[in-house]
C-alpha cells in the first residue's frame, strides 16, 4: 500500500471518527493546596468541538487523494 493511500485512508478514518463524535474533553487540575496534610485541588473540565466542516473537508480530501493516480 502506498503512503498515498495510507494518508488518504487515515484523512477519511478522522473525518468519520470527527462527525460521529463531534468532540471530546479533558480534565486538567488548575490549583493545588497543601495544607498540612490536608490536600485540595480543581479541576476544570475542558470541552473541545470538532466542526462539521472540518470533518467533511477530511473525508473529501481523502476521497480526492484516493482518486488521484500515483504519479501525476
Amino acid at each position: 500500500m502506498s503512503l498515498q493511500k495510507i494518508i488518504a485512508t487515515m484523512l477519511i478514518i478522522m473525518g468519520i471518527i470527527g462527525l460521529a463524535y463531534g468532540g471530546f474533553s479533558y480534565t486538567s487540575d488548575v490549583h493545588q493546596a497543601d495544607i498540612g496534610s490536608l490536600h485540595m485541588s480543581l479541576s476544570e473540565t475542558q470541552d473541545i468541538n470538532i466542526p462539521i466542516w472540518a470533518g467533511v473537508t477530511f473525508i473529501i480530501a481523502g476521497g480526492v487523494l484516493l482518486l488521484l493516480p500515483k504519479k501525476l
